[in-house]
């Protein structure tokens, strides 16, 4: 019989619908495969347990008839998200112990559609980085290995603990939070399909926030039709969150197949940065030939505010961080430092100082810079104006496209120090912030291989709400690409 861990989450859905294994089955191969897993560090917490009970639960869905559309699909979970009573640390030493009374409601959304969890993924501490080389709780590996070199790779953040998990076939798929590109640069530097949907497509209630305006919850999984099923069941409408947009889910597994004929493709030209590695700029071209053959039409267009997007994301991100991130000061959860005789103001001194990274303090710092009298115009008010403007731009350029198409990043996946100073780590980002100051959505798909054999993504980006076309024109990429390259290290 197949190995259960290698199956998609579409074929694994079929193989219970015709009872070839069970559910309970599926979960106890891949709490195998989480342990076999662990020399990545993708896991934080590991919840076999829960997952055998919950996989139970679905084989007497099944059995009655009542499978949902993740029916008995064994998932992990960015450890952003809140599970009742499972610890949530956000991957930050100041959350320790904080065991949430509530549930994220795109967790609950999973779960109501069946799906079963293996536990809590790593990431970068509160989101902030791309390489997952911020955590509290150590480095996450990449399964990926450049070829005649043993050396360990980062799998992009920041949920890198996500695009690890997926890429080695420790979990079917997992869920990731992306504030400037958190899921499609992990998924692009893995060889995985990740998806951020509109803002407000999917709930922010219950993911623990880092800069409100700009997170969005998202699928990452094997391929664009398991990205497709999962999008479905995380996102609805919710009003218990304000920036929950009350828009219908479609199915968006059923418009995979429309193709992209008559589809305008877009290629903006300031996508070409200086330095760009000659083999993307290949593999770029090589998807407008793609696109073209599946009978698209490609349209040059232009995004001229694009240069300054990543200035005027890194001051918009830091401020939001700077005040969601008040709330942790040791006072009513997690880490508490305090020796007797401190002042209210020395425990949260000591607290801060002892239980954020310093990532987040240097972001911490920056958005309470720019937040500050006598800076505020200066530098907040004017990249909310920046914002704006990129906007407008996307805007036009849907006057004469349905779809950009782009590179989901500036490089393949690199070493730890390598790309060792904060500014070149905030350069990973430059191609996906822009969905993030717009609110498009965007997804990166598997599209080749570098000359060291490491994955390359290319992106696409579209309409707010029109996650089909994004999807089915993702899909005929995927077609076309045929990418089926494997890290040397599986779990599964």
């Amino acid at each position: 019989m197949t190995k259960l861990t290698s199956l998609t989450i579409a074929q694994a859905r079929e193989g219970l619908k015709n009872k070839e294994f069970s559910a309970v089955e599926l979960a106890t191969e891949y709490n195998a495969a989480v342990e076999a897993a662990r020399p990545l560090n993708a896991f934080i917490t590991e919840t076999p347990e829960k997952a055998l009970e919950m996989a139970k639960a679905s084989d007497d869905r099944i059995a009655k008839g009542e499978a949902g559309i993740m029916e008995g699909i064994p998932l992990g979970i960015k450890d952003l998200f809140c599970t009742e009573d499972v610890l949530t640390t956000a991957a930050s030493h100041i959350l320790d112990g904080f065991k949430p009374q509530y549930e994220s409601t795109v967790t609950t959304n999973l779960w109501k559609s069946g799906a079963t969890m293996l536990g809590k993924l790593n990431l970068d501490q509160f989101a902030m980085g791309s390489a997952n080389i911020t955590s509290f709780y150590g480095d996450v590996v990449n399964p990926w290995k450049r070829e005649g070199d043993n050396t360990d790779l980062v799998p992009g953040g920041s949920s890198g603990g996500s695009s690890a998990a997926v890429a080695a076939h420790a979990v079917a798929a997992a869920t990731g939070t992306d504030t400037g590109g958190s899921i499609r640069q992990p998924a692009a530097l893995t060889g995985t399909v990740g998806i951020k949907p509109t803002y407000g497509r999917c709930s922010r209630w219950g993911i623990v926030a880092f800069a409100s305006s700009l997170d969005q919850a998202g699928p990452m999984t094997r391929d664009v039709r398991d990205a497709s099923i999962m999008l479905e069941a995380m996102a609805g409408y919710d009003p218990k969150d304000a920036t929950s947009v009350n828009v219908p889910v479609p199915n968006y597994e059923a418009s995979l197949e429309n193709g992209v004929k008559g589809l305008r493709i877009g290629i903006p030209k300031e996508y070409r940065v200086d330095g760009m590695p000659a083999e993307i700029e290949k593999l770029w071209q090589q998807g407008i030939e793609w696109l073209k053959a599946a009978g698209a039409e490609i349209v040059d267009v232009s995004l001229p505010h694009t240069k300054y997007a990543l200035p005027a994301y890194y001051i918009v991100a830091p401020a939001e961080a700077s005040s969601n991130l008040s709330r942790y000061d040791g006072v009513r959860y997690g880490l508490r430092v305090c020796d007797e005789g401190d002042s209210l103001d020395d425990m949260y001194e000591k607290t801060r100082a002892a239980g954020f990274g310093d990532e987040v303090k240097r972001r911490v710092m920056i958005g309470a810079y720019v937040l500050s009298a006598g800076y505020y115009d200066a530098y907040y008010l004017k990249a909310q104006k920046v914002r704006t403007r990129i906007a407008e731009d996307f805007n036009n350029a849907w006057k004469s496209c349905d779809v950009l198409l782009t590179p989901s990043t500036p490089s393949a996946a690199f070493a730890k120090g390598e790309n060792s100073d904060p500014l070149s780590m905030y350069l990973n980002d430059v191609f996906t912030v822009t969905a993030n100051l717009a609110g498009l959505p965007g997804i990166s798909v598997p599209a080749g291989l570098d000359s060291n054999g490491l994955p390359l993504g290319l992106q696409l980006l579209g309409k707010p709400f029109d996650e089909e076309t994004v999807l089915r024109t993702a899909f005929a990429l995927e077609q076309a690409a045929g990418f089926e390259a494997k890290p040397q290290f599986m779990a599964g």
